[in-house]
């Protein structure tokens, strides 16, 4: 089934939440513009606190939750420096949940798929499929391969970080995401287009500036 992928990332940068951007905003930009500069041709990045081998997995998992299918996604965005960055900054109480979630998938994996050793060596098939079952809560309980809440956790976790990387504000001072391309996907105009009438604590908003005439309201 194909998803509309507009409405997936409008959907998405709903879903993260205004109370989880808020607390966490200054330490997502730092993160998104440390993700970028890592992403780019001929960058030599430095893993902080995920080893070679778990970034191969999370990677993976994170190019399934936004491919790179003729525009750029996840890999692009360097989503996996995003979410090695965060656990090490303002996301450090989620490193057990990381370290530990990934085991369990790959064991949840390989009972799934005798031929996968791990998510990175599965088809993309294989790999949504898995996916899919770590989001699916329905079901009765005790059906095969259902997620557990750890596992669970770890995908919310990892889809959390990798739509954060990708929809981080592109008019950041911070320069964070810089084409703007997720925010090009959901429709996101890049300037403000308040129109007047304002109360007098409106009129110098950073970035405001009057609509021109004749501009659609």
């Amino acid at each position: 089934m194909q998803i509309d992928r507009r409405a997936f990332f409008a959907n998405a940068a709903a879903g993260l939440g205004t109370a989880w951007l808020s607390a966490n905003w200054p330490g997502a930009l730092a993160a998104s513009v440390h993700a970028r500069a890592a992403a780019l041709p001929g960058a030599s990045p430095k893993l902080e606190f995920l080893s070679p081998a778990e970034a191969t997995e999370i990677s993976a998992i994170a190019a399934r939750i936004i491919p790179s299918d003729g525009s750029p996604g996840a890999t692009e965005a360097g989503a996996v420096y995003f979410i090695d960055r965060a656990l090490m900054t303002f996301a450090a109480d989620q490193q057990p949940l990381f370290r530990n979630g990934l085991l369990e998938a790959q064991t949840q994996l390989r009972a799934m798929f005798a031929d996968a050793q791990r998510f990175s060596d599965a088809s993309p098939q294989q790999q949504d499929q898995f996916l899919t079952s770590l989001d699916d809560s329905s079901g009765p309980a005790g059906r095969p391969n259902r997620a557990s809440k750890s596992t669970s956790s770890f995908f919310e976790g990892i889809r959390a970080g990798t739509i954060a990387a990708f929809l981080i504000d592109p008019e950041s001072e911070y320069a964070g995401n810089p084409s703007g391309v997720g925010w090009q996907l959901i429709g996101r105009e890049p300037a403000h287009t308040f129109h007047p009438p304002f109360g007098f604590y409106d009129k110098d908003y950073p970035g405001w500036a009057p609509a021109a005439a004749g501009t659609s309201k």
